[in-house]
Order: structure tokens, then C-alpha cells, then sequence
């Protein structure tokens, strides 16, 4: 059922490094971003794939991971993805993208849960520097970047106390804690 996977995927940030994720996995993940709904049909998104360590290796720098966890600044060596999906607005398609990479991301994170892989939908990048360190020709815009790998952590979904924080955080277990907004709170009409 859908909602069982949607609870299922989480952000994962911590991996099994060492488990590797073909070219062939990350092909049917995109595979599943190409079906997915376009605004007005424009299909503008272009993807750059990344399985081995040598390219891995040149992305990782370029993001940041964890903005709550002000003491975790990335995953350590032998914890980070094998590989990622770089999510690109092509300018030549269209000016404006709208939602398409939103829809394609979670599109793909969901098929990589299926898989029994995690991911991390990353938007604080440094695109410029990214962008340079792969030779992305200009005409493409860096939207977002899946980190994607065998997850090494337990993430769970927790209701947002009566303070309202919504920042996760992680326990003494290294249990990473989510609060989310009840439903009741959400609903306003």
C-alpha cells in the first residue's frame, strides 16, 4: 500500500558506503521520474547519474546534510551514499520549473524504498562549485541532488509535541526522530 511506503521513506543521511547501487538501479529510478506527471507536459528535467567513487567523491563535498544537527556536519567516511541522482532543469525546454522536480524526486525516492535502498533529497548545494566540478554545460540548472545507498540508521516519525518543534534530531541510540505536524493541525477546512 502506498501509504506503508510513504512512511517507509525517510531521509536517510547514514549508509552502508560499501553496498554498491548499479547504473542499471539508478536508470530504472529515473525510469520512474520520466513517467512521473510534468507541468504542462514540458518534461524540462535531465539527470546526472553517479555509482562509482571516483565521481561520488566529487559530489559529496558540494553538500550539506543535516541543517538541525548543528554537531553532525556530513556522513563520515564508509556512511556516505553510493551513489547519487543530480535532478537538472534543462533552460533550453523551459525558463520555469515549477514542481517537476519535487513530483520526480519523490517519485524516485519512493522507487528506491521499494528497492530496499533509502535516500536524501538534497536542495543545499553549492551549484556553482557542483556544477564546475562535473562539467554541467550552463544550459542546465542544478535543482536537487538524491544521495541514495543502503541505509545505515533507523529514522521514525514522531507526532510534534506541545511546543511545536518540528526539528529532527537523533537520540543517545542514534535513532533519528522526525516530528510531524498532526493532521488536525494541517486541515483547515
Amino acid at each position: 500500500m502506498i501509504r506503508d511506503l510513504i512512511i517507509k521513506s525517510r531521509s536517510n543521511r547514514r549508509f552502508y558506503q560499501e553496498v554498491a547501487i548499479e547504473p542499471e538501479t539508478l536508470k530504472e529510478l529515473v525510469e520512474l521520474a520520466r513517467l512521473s506527471p510534468s507541468a504542462g507536459n514540458l518534461q524540462p528535467l535531465k539527470y546526472v547519474l553517479a555509482c562509482d567513487p571516483e565521481k561520488n567523491a566529487l559530489i559529496f563535498p558540494y553538500l550539506a546534510w543535516a541543517g538541525y544537527l548543528k554537531d553532525w556536519p556530513a556522513p563520515d567516511e564508509g556512511e556516505r551514499p553510493s551513489a547519487y541522482i543530480i535532478i537538472l532543469g534543462d533552460r533550453e525546454v523551459s525558463r520555469s520549473i515549477d514542481c517537476d522536480h519535487g513530483i520526480a524526486a519523490q517519485s524516485i525516492l519512493l522507487g528506491a524504498t521499494e528497492m530496499g535502498l533509502g535516500g536524501c533529497m538534497i536542495g543545499s548545494i553549492q551549484r556553482k562549485r557542483l556544477q564546475e566540478a562535473l562539467d554541467i554545460p550552463p544550459r542546465f540548472e542544478i535543482l536537487l541532488v538524491l544521495a541514495l545507498g543502503k541505509p545505515k540508521e533507523r529514522v521514525v516519525i514522531e507526532t510534534v509535541g506541545s511546543d511545536g518543534d518540528i526539528k529532527y534530531w537523533r537520540d543517545s541510540d542514534d535513532v533519528h526522530h522526525v516530528p510531524k505536524r498532526a493532521l488536525e493541525e494541517i486541515v483547515i477546512g
